[in-house]
């Protein structure tokens, strides 16, 4: 704690431009991964050796203030080769400039886009065509998009009943409709639920897959089964079945348009409410009323 104190004592202008700079390249490390897989494991390799290190620095764990030091280093090297899928695709966004002019679907389009995911999941539930189309939301899909047959058009009931027909080459495998509105690409593959408590034993791929996406992303899923026509919805890792076409529309305004907009806000006012809720918990937060 000495330590501790001495350092704060002896903080000058250029120490906190110093760590300023440090603070703000972290942050833009963690917004640049933000929505991605890469995002919570970076975060969980930052939380975990400032904890060891603040923890070796109270208690002077010098043998483990050393691995850590010599860790630092192996873990410069380490960095890039682990996530260097996530910092190709930035270095792209930001040499495209989709870093900083990236403008997601407004609200309108979002509920053209419903309307005609209504549409096709009616009639491919009535010619029990099996179908899965993934709906993306904050988490970045570019890995999963990738792995498809690129399209960049606009979601139609049509386009989406010719894919999923029995006998195309592009039915198997999910269409996913990117942050632009648009079919990025169909054919494209998704990870498998690795849960054992799924809804049903028997489900098929495609239903697993859907369950699959949601658990790794918040993307939301509309699946139709090829065996019993059924529509269900998959989000943040629980399916909800046998959903009724007239009910589809509800839920899917509920998770992907202007309701959700309404209770996701922007990022100022979570930001807010979450310093709020801190701050509730605190005596002069309460006093204050904030």
């Amino acid at each position: 704690m000495q330590e501790i104190f001495w350092i704060l004592s002896n903080l000058t202008l250029n120490s906190l431009l110093d760590i300023g700079i440090v603070t703000l390249l972290f942050f833009g490390m963690t917004f640049l991964f933000r929505g991605t897989q890469a995002g919570a494991l970076f975060r969980g390799i930052v939380v975990l050796f400032l904890g060891l290190f603040l923890v070796a620095g109270i208690f002077r764990l010098q043998a483990l203030g050393w691995m850590l030091t010599n860790l630092l280093t192996a873990l410069v090297v380490a960095v890039p080769v682990i996530f260097q899928p996530e910092l190709r695709r930035v270095l792209e966004q930001i040499g495209r400039g989709g870093i900083f002019f990236n403008n997601p679907s407004p609200e309108g389009v979002r509920e053209q886009i419903i309307d005609e995911i209504v549409k096709a999941a009616e009639k491919l539930s009535e010619r029990r065509h099996g179908a899965l189309i993934v709906l993306q939301r904050n988490s970045n899909l570019a890995e999963f998009i990738s792995t498809g047959v690129a399209i960049n058009s606009d979601v139609k009931a049509e386009l989406l009943l010719t894919i999923f027909w029995p006998k195309t080459e592009l039915h198997d495998g999910a269409v996913i409709v990117n942050e632009h509105g648009k079919i990025a690409s169909a054919a494209s593959v998704l990870p498998l639920s690795a849960s054992r408590n799924l809804p049903n034993p028997k489900m098929g791929t495609r239903h697993r897959a859907s369950l699959g996406i949601s658990e790794v992303t918040d993307a939301v899923c509309v699946v139709v089964s090829e065996e019993s026509g059924r529509v269900s919805i998959t989000n943040g890792g629980r399916m909800v079945t046998k959903i009724e076409i007239e009910r589809l529309r509800t839920v899917l305004k509920a998770f992907y348009g202007s309701s959700y907009d309404q209770n996701k806000g922007n990022w100022r006012s979570q930001l807010l409410a979450g310093w709020r809720a801190v701050a509730q918990r605190l005596p002069i937060g309460r006093q204050a009323n904030l």
